[in-house]
């Protein structure tokens, strides 16, 4: 199979639950999701280019250890490809890992973006054996997702406008420890058919009408998550502040780019220290490279 001889730059979105709803735990101990999300245009970057062996080379602003070897979801989604797939790939990590934003897991679903864009075939089930999350990043679109998070309904029309903004305190919390600590894990689905999003508005109220089951529980783990919630909250533009996924990342919505990022700046101003970012809500999938 003939490969590309250019460099190919792929984007690899941030995953955002903005609601996540326990409905139940299979037999196997893999948690019942019921969740809406969206992919803002925040994100890794991976450049991939032609090798006669695989390799992996990292650089990132944040202070973390990220394994090069087969622990990383990248070489392990570079794995269940062919055996044939050798790429030299660039990660620029910007994502703060163990914070509830599938960062591993975009880096994957790029690599995965990537084989394919070059011809190679890769199964769903051979997807879902890296982690339900890769499945849906390898969407980056506004989806539902439900099962394990392997079940996808992509979410049409979705609001263009309105914007996001995405703070992280810089305190890793692995998602197992907020699972194996969640005491209620038969949660109220999402009703059977979600109403039509046709405005920013629309999808605010319904976002605000249901929740994260994670969230009560990850602050008990690490409180500061509390403190990140209501710095967001407080500001008057803020239309609804929440935690995605299993934290401790936390999100705020606005209406417009000005409004939110005067609260990304005020919030930088205040706390220095943590992770502070805004976006559109959600990328366009032209934005993600080629695929």
């Amino acid at each position: 199979m003939k490969q590309k001889l250019k460099a190919t730059n792929l984007l690899a979105p941030a995953k955002v639950n903005l609601t996540l709803h326990v409905i139940g735990q299979q037999e196997d101990g893999l948690h019942l999701l019921d969740s809406l999300v969206t992919f803002p245009k925040i994100g890794d970057t991976l450049s991939f280019l032609n090798s006669e062996q695989r390799n992996l080379s990292i650089t990132s602003n944040e202070s973390i250890n990220v394994p090069t070897d087969n622990k990383n979801l990248i070489q392990k989604a570079a794995g269940i490809i062919n055996s044939k797939y050798s790429r030299t790939i660039l990660l620029k990590k910007m994502l703060p890992i163990a914070a509830g934003i599938g960062g591993g897991s975009a880096d994957a679903a790029a690599t995965i973006r990537d084989a394919i864009s070059l011809g190679y075939k890769v199964s769903s089930q051979d997807i879902v054996k890296l982690g339900a999350d890769v499945l849906a990043c390898l969407e980056s679109q506004p989806l539902r997702m439900t099962g394990i998070g392997d079940q996808l309904k992509l979410i049409d029309p979705w609001p263009r406008d309105g914007y996001i903004i995405l703070v992280n305190p810089r305190v890793p919390l692995a998602t197992k420890n907020v699972f194996a600590a969640l005491e209620q894990k038969n949660n109220h689905p999402m009703p059977p058919c979600l109403p039509v999003f046709s405005t920013f508005k629309e999808l605010v109220h319904f976002v605000k009408r249901h929740r994260n089951d994670l969230e009560e529980t990850a602050i008990k783990l690490e409180p500061i998550i509390q403190k990140v919630l209501f710095e967001i909250g407080k500001n008057k533009n803020c239309l609804i502040s929440r935690m995605s996924g299993s934290g401790p990342t936390c999100f705020g919505l606005f209406e417009n780019y000005t409004k939110a990022y005067a609260a990304k700046l005020r919030l930088m101003n205040d706390f220095p220290n943590w992770w502070i970012i805004s976006s559109e809500l959600t990328v366009k999938k032209s934005d993600l490279g080629p695929f």
